[in-house]
């Protein structure tokens, strides 16, 4: 059996040029897999370190063939331009992550009308362009993967982050249906989210607890392979859980995720954490 289990695929990933997605590509290209790392970040940022030329470099190093293709994956011709060089340069689509991301945690009153479109264009409505778009291919070769970074759907974590949880709930709906949809092609949609705060650019920015509460990305980019790893019809419309999808695959010991050392990061508790005031 080949140590590169994903060897010769090739898999999208949105919002790849730093956090959970740049952890996703690292652990998809050590399996194998070609990358196409899709976001926005094409300069150096100090305030946003990595590109999408950055992390190129570093799936390369591991061996597999990248592909950065910059994206705003709210525009439609934008996303049909990724999977058009995507198929050009690969000739196949099996994997989509769906994991750019925009946050705002707060109540409705607080919600510019334009922060209101931006998590809804960034979250749903991207997860179902880019799936649409990457469809015709995983259908024709009748073997695909797409995983959306969203929630277990859980209504009653709705007050003070109405926005924000309708289209996170979104995309979990998306996962619900599609998987039905493309069941006879044998293509898993699923969802897959952490049950602690996971360190990022954007749980530092908005003052999202402090790194004793956090898990590095790797646990979500190893619960991701943990799926993909499967053949489609074994798992598909599901929300899952990053710890525990790794327990079923074997995993006991997440002691090793913690960004501080000894910490025991808290389970995320909607009302318990909060955005903080910038």
């Amino acid at each position: 059996m080949s140590n590169q289990p994903l060897k010769g695929r090739t898999a999208i990933i949105t919002g790849a040029s730093r956090g959970v997605g740049r952890a996703v590509a690292l652990k998809l290209a050590q399996e194998g897999a070609n990358i196409v790392i899709a976001a926005k970040t094409t300069e150096p940022n100090p305030q946003l370190p990595g590109t999408i030329h950055s992390v190129a470099a570093e799936v390369e190093a591991l061996g597999v063939r990248a592909l950065p293709v910059k994206v705003n994956v709210r525009e439609e011709a934008e996303v049909e331009a990724m999977v058009a060089q995507t198929i050009e340069a690969f000739g196949r689509i099996d994997i989509l992550v769906n994991n750019a991301g925009a946050l705002w945690w707060y109540p409705v009153l607080e919600t510019p009308v334009k922060r209101f479109d931006l998590v809804m264009d960034v979250n749903v409505r991207a997860a179902f362009l880019c799936s649409q778009a990457v469809l015709p291919s995983m259908i024709q070769q009748r073997w695909g993967h797409i995983i959306n970074m969203s929630p277990p759907i859980d209504l009653s974590v709705l007050p003070g982050k109405v926005g924000y949880m309708i289209s996170k709930f979104g995309m979990t709906m998306l996962a619900f249906g599609l998987a039905e949809e493309m069941r006879e092609h044998n293509i898993a949609v699923n969802a897959l989210w952490p049950v602690t705060l996971i360190e990022s650019y954007a749980t530092i920015n908005f003052g999202m607890g402090e790194p004793s509460m956090w898990r590095k990305a790797d646990i979500l980019a190893d619960a991701t392979y943990a799926v993909i790893s499967r053949e489609p019809p074994s798992i598909t419309g599901q929300a899952l859980m990053d710890e525990d999808i790794l327990r079923e695959s074997g995993v006991s010991d997440f002691s090793h995720y913690a960004c501080v050392p000894g910490s025991e990061p808290m389970k995320i508790t909607w009302e318990g954490i909060t955005a903080g005031k910038r």
